[in-house]
């Protein structure tokens, strides 16, 4: 990870799949099943390896990205 630039990227995914008509496509739509697992294992991976500072910018505690990336892969 290059810092911020690639948290924002992850968290914010979702805003950046928005098309020109302001209508957004499901992220189920464009991943098979097997892509959403491995972006679900890489992201709650790199969750527990955000410095401090970085978790106090996006706004989340310590605990709160372990909980996040103890969460069973299923679970969005």
């Amino acid at each position: 990870m290059n810092g911020m630039g690639d948290v924002r990227l992850t968290l914010y995914q979702q805003e950046l799949l928005g098309l020109a008509d302001g209508s957004v496509v499901s992220r189920g739509a464009q991943e098979s099943r097997w892509q959403q697992f491995w972006r679900r294992v890489r992201t709650r991976k790199q969750l527990l390896e955000l410095s401090d500072e970085q978790l106090r910018d996006i706004g989340i505690s310590r605990e709160q990205a372990r909980i996040e990336a103890m969460r069973p892969f299923w679970r969005c």
